[in-house]
C-alpha cells in the first residue's frame, strides 16, 4: 500500500495560556480544521516564561493547515494580540498523510 506525502503548512503559535479560549475561538472562525495544545516554558526578550504560577504560563499551539488558512491565522493574531501579549508565530513547511483532515 502506497501513502502519498501532501504538503501542507505548520502554524505554530507560542502565547500566554490566558489567551488560549479566545484563540481557539479564532481558529474555527478563520478555518482550522483543529489544533494541537501544549504547556511551554521557555526565555526570551519578555524574560523568563517557568509556568510555575498562571500569570506566566505559556501555551504552544500547532495548526496543520493550507497556505491560505495559516496566512489568514497569522494575519489575525498579529493584529489582535500582538501589542498586548506575549506572542511568537511561525510558519513551516511540512508533509502529511491524510491531506483530508488539514
Amino acid at each position: 500500500m502506497t501513502h502519498e506525502l501532501t504538503s501542507r503548512k505548520l502554524l505554530t503559535v507560542v502565547c500566554e495560556a490566558s489567551l488560549e479560549r479566545a484563540i481557539v475561538a479564532d481558529l474555527a472562525r478563520l478555518g482550522a480544521r483543529g489544533c494541537t495544545i501544549t504547556d511551554a516554558r521557555g526565555h526570551g526578550a519578555h524574560g523568563e516564561r517557568d509556568g510555575l504560577w498562571p500569570p506566566s504560563a505559556n501555551i504552544r499551539i500547532e495548526i496543520l493547515c493550507d497556505l491560505a488558512v495559516a496566512e489568514a491565522i497569522a494575519l489575525n493574531l498579529k493584529s489582535r494580540y500582538y501589542a498586548q501579549y506575549s506572542m511568537v508565530i511561525f510558519i513551516a513547511d511540512v508533509q502529511v498523510l491524510r491531506p483530508d483532515k488539514f
